[in-house]
């Protein structure tokens, strides 16, 4: 029977409220007749993570039979929302800074292979059952906000990481196993040596991938030092979305009391220690503190894996394929050949920034198209 203490926690996180993401649109986007410009929906003032995004990796893709360049980009704005609505005659692409004059634009949602870890234990009973009914609930919201071409493996970890189930696309099932959490009573909470363990089975993943990880944050017994995980989440393909918990831990923490065991926990390390390795991966941080409903952040890390504009074009560029080339794309307004420009429905002026890798070494770009 949940106690008076997870009530209270519903109660108290329940007041949060939350604004969801711009999603990307079907529709032909409202622009002038006269400039050009672009009209987008309205998005949230602040991002939704916290800190600084990692880096995200560019797909590029080389023919050589055909010379055909194939980039997988992002165009977003300052907070991180993908900016929609864009068409083939705003982007203007240059390889070794000669302009490309045959590149065709799409939008593409690609499947995604999610490995979702989850906390499990490293606290007191009273703690340790919180945090598994939070985190198991975060994880059947996450798997509502996946389609149904997506894939997830479900990992647990506390004293050690225990791969639920594999792969899988049968939503029931998946939300099954989440349905009825039994964590253990006393355990350690082993964040580092999981978050190595996971990553390395995501090297034989093909695709698009990332772990999404629901946690404190704290990690209290692993063999592996802080410093190692950084590295593999800096050199992994598998870009890191951590949710914390540490925020709600804490307020469930202070109930008991400053002589209680969690009262020592450093919560700022933990939450600082997240950033870093979600940084390093090319993921991001969320940090919810009132609110239970994870439905606006699982919507926003899926926009960002699995919404990029395919830009496709016969590389003018001759010459050796071992040799690196400069690739750049800008932004343009068609009827002026100047900068686009972007506003919301208000008409707020939007600032847009293409991520994309600056250059390309075709040999090593050849058989990478899924």
């Amino acid at each position: 029977m949940r106690g008076p203490i997870f009530f209270l926690l519903l109660v108290v996180f329940a007041n949060g409220q939350s604004q969801r993401p711009a999603r990307t649109s079907n529709n032909p986007p409202p622009r002038s007749a006269v400039t050009g410009q672009i009209q987008i929906p309205d998005r949230p003032s602040n991002s939704l993570f916290i800190g600084q995004p990692g880096k995200q990796r560019t797909e590029i893709h080389f023919d050589p039979a055909t010379g055909l360049v194939t980039l997988k980009l992002l165009v977003q704005d300052v907070n991180g929302y993908f900016i929609p609505d864009l068409r083939r005659d705003n982007f203007v692409v240059y390889e070794n800074d000669v302009r490309q004059t045959n590149a065709t634009v799409e939008i593409e949602h690609a499947p995604v292979s999610l490995a979702l870890a989850l906390e499990f234990g490293g606290r007191y009973p009273s703690l340790n059952k919180i945090l598994a009914n939070q985190v198991f609930e975060g994880g059947r919201q996450l798997i509502e906000a996946v389609g149904r071409e997506d894939r997830i493996a479900i990992w647990k970890y506390a004293d050690r990481p225990e791969l639920i189930t594999d792969f899988s696309q049968d939503h029931e099932t998946l939300n099954t196993l989440l349905s009825s959490p039994q964590p253990p009573s006393v355990s350690e909470a082993n964040l580092y040596d999981a978050l190595i363990a996971i990553l390395g089975h995501m090297r034989e993943v093909d695709g698009r991938k990332a772990v999404v990880l629901l946690s404190s944050g704290v990690d209290t017994f692993s063999k592996a030092p802080f410093d190692e995980v950084l590295k593999v989440a800096a050199i992994s393909t598998t870009p890191v979305y951590a949710i914390s918990f540490g925020e709600m831990l804490q307020r469930a923490a202070d109930v008991f009391g400053t002589a209680a065991p969690s009262a020592r926990i450093d919560w700022k390390r933990a939450k600082h220690e997240l950033g870093e390795i979600a940084r390093a991966s090319g993921g991001r941080l969320y940090s919810p503190s009132i609110s239970i409903d994870l439905s606006v952040i699982d919507d926003d890390i899926m926009e960002n894996l699995k919404v990029r504009y395919v830009i496709t074009y016969k590389s003018s560029v001759a010459g050796n394929l071992d040799s690196p080339r400069k690739v750049r794309v800008e932004l343009v307004n068609p009827k002026t050949g100047g900068p686009i420009q972007i506003v919301d429905a208000s008409g707020k002026t939007i600032q847009a920034h293409v991520v994309l890798e600056d250059s390309y070494v075709p040999g090593k770009a050849i058989g990478e198209q899924p």
